[in-house]
């Protein structure tokens, strides 16, 4: 079989069991994958030159049709509770159909890295029928220079195959749809989605399971560094403003989504950018805004107008649009994506139940005790079927990526803030006034003005109250802020109903969190909230 692209490397696709394919394009770069993409009618252009794509039914990401493979290497290695197993038996069956179904099909190929850091770096390649998937995949992952490329050996192999379904009875999953993960051999299976975040999840779990091997600890979060060198990490699900706050053009960006933490400082696995783009505007997120309207992005479910111009406020397909571009689109982005021990790490949630303050000083332990427990609000449309925000726990602010136990993590991530001497913020996101429905969305000028008094050291010295709830100390006053929404309790029209929720949201902490204290010390159970309410 003939194999076209402008790299040919000697263990091609062939070697994968591919055959009859019609035409196998590797690393083309963004010009050509936008001639494919738009010749093959996958895509269209905006009127700034990104490129948009939307797809279909799937908006968001499939977490319950996500697998991995249970064998002699992982049955004693992974979470099962958190983690649905397959059997190698059916992997094979489904790797052996999906390769059957790329007969005659033309595919994209491209080579890429994740992890910046060469020690822990992942080298990468995605297969897919889409060309817009192997622009989206360039644009996320680090491109390894070009001469490399000749000679390039991949540790980790994707196979994407939208238009192929999974048949459950003989595939051993759960639907149509199916995300297999062979974590012994390194290949990763997606059929039934287009949409373009799988691929890159992908990635991230399976370094989430290499790492901590290593003593490497993996990170759903994003980074930037000051110019004195003091960076800082800010953990989150997806919604709570991880890559909006990470963008701050007074500090360097390294990353916005994932990072790994080891022996010599942290460092971004991503070589790009996958931001929200609902709402998106000049004066809110100016770096964000001008990397989404060019040429290069792409945009993900995003409505266009009559002239093309991309309509930001419009949800109609989803809540969860998106846009997918290089990290050298942010001007101050880091051109390595290293930075050294972070001096600051930031725990971000979008509290649903307007119960918790815009930001609250942890101990160490407390800093253990939430990032286990992962408290935040699912945002509509960043799963599948979820319309509005409800409250969720997600141990490690990223429980669908982690394969393994939440305490490996933890006791990592608590080693490194000790011997770092890290200062621990969490700051919420979400509502104040009232809960979802009643209250309205924390003021982001508001969340910078407090994130920056946090990194550049000065909150330090306010004065701080401890929360009634919750036990963390929180400041009373910050300069440029409106001080009444540092007591949250203030902000509702009716106190007493205020304490009905902060109660109820207590009871939901205590009880997510049994399942992990047979895993941590004294310390970290003791920093659980309480149930002392604030007088009337």
């Amino acid at each position: 079989m003939e194999e076209f692209g402008l790299y040919n490397p000697a263990n091609g696709i062939t070697t994968l069991g591919f055959r009859d394919l019609s035409r196998v394009n590797y690393n083309f770069s963004e010009t050509e994958l936008y001639e494919e993409a738009i010749r093959r009618e996958e895509a269209d252009l905006t009127v700034d030159g990104a490129l948009r794509a939307v797809t279909g039914q799937h908006t968001g990401r499939s977490p319950k049709d996500k697998f991995v493979v249970r064998d002699a290497n992982t049955e004693d290695a992974i979470w099962w509770d958190n983690n649905k197993p397959m059997t190698p038996e059916r992997f094979n069956v489904l790797y052996q159909d999906m390769v059957a179904h790329a007969a005659g099909k033309a595919l994209f190929v491209q080579d890429l890295i994740g992890g910046a850091d060469p020690e822990n770096a992942l080298p990468t390649r995605v297969i897919t029928e889409l060309a817009w998937h192997a622009l989206f995949i360039r644009n996320l992952l680090i491109r390894p220079n070009r001469a490399s490329l000749e000679t390039f050996t991949q540790k980790l192999t994707i196979i994407n195959l939208p238009s192929f379904k999974a048949d459950p009875a003989r595939h051993g999953c759960r639907t149509e749809t199916v995300i297999a993960c062979d974590l012994t051999r390194g290949i990763v299976l997606i059929g039934g989605t287009s949409y373009a975040g799988e691929n890159k999840k992908s990635v991230f779990t399976v370094l989430n399971y290499l790492l901590p091997a290593k003593g490497v600890m993996p990170m759903h979060c994003s980074a930037n560094v000051g110019k004195d060198g003091d960076s800082a990490v800010f953990f989150g699900l997806s919604g709570t403003g991880k890559t909006t706050l990470s963008a701050d053009p007074s500090r360097t960006l390294i990353g916005d989504d994932e990072h790994g933490w080891g022996e010599n400082g942290i460092f971004n696995f991503e070589g790009g950018c996958y931001a929200k783009a609902i709402k998106l505007s000049a004066e809110a997120e100016p770096e964000i805004y001008a990397a989404t309207r060019r040429f290069g992005a792409v945009l993900e479910n995003v409505v266009l107008d009559e002239n093309r111009v991309p309509d930001f406020d419009d949800n109609s397909l989803t809540e969860n649009t998106r846009s997918a571009y290089p990290l050298h689109f942010i001007p101050n982005a880091s051109e390595t994506g290293l930075a050294p021990h972070p001096k600051t790490i930031i725990m971000l949630t979008a509290d649903a139940f307007g119960v918790m303050p815009p930001i609250a000083k942890l101990t160490p332990e407390q800093a253990m005790y939430h990032f286990l427990s992962g408290y935040t609000a699912k945002v509509a449309g960043t799963e599948k079927g979820v319309t509005e925000p409800e409250a969720t726990f997600s141990t490690c602010f990223g429980a669908p990526f982690m394969p393994r136990h939440p305490a490996e993590y933890g006791n990592l991530l608590k080693e490194l803030i000790a011997r770092h001497g890290v200062n621990c913020w969490l700051v919420n996101t979400g509502w104040t006034g009232g809960a979802y429905g009643v209250g309205r969305r924390m003021p982001i000028k508001a969340t910078r003005a407090l994130l920056t008094a946090a990194l550049n050291g000065s909150l330090n010295s306010a004065e701080f109250r401890t929360d009634a709830n919750f036990g963390f100390a929180v400041p009373v006053a910050v300069e440029g802020v409106d001080n009444s929404i540092l007591d949250p309790r203030s902000t509702w029209a009716d106190g007493l109903a205020y304490d009905v929720q902060a109660q109820k949201l207590v009871s939901m902490f205590i009880s997510n969190f049994e399942k992990f204290e047979d895993h941590v010390d004294s310390k970290v159970r003791d920093a659980a909230p309480g149930f002392l309410v604030a007088a009337e």
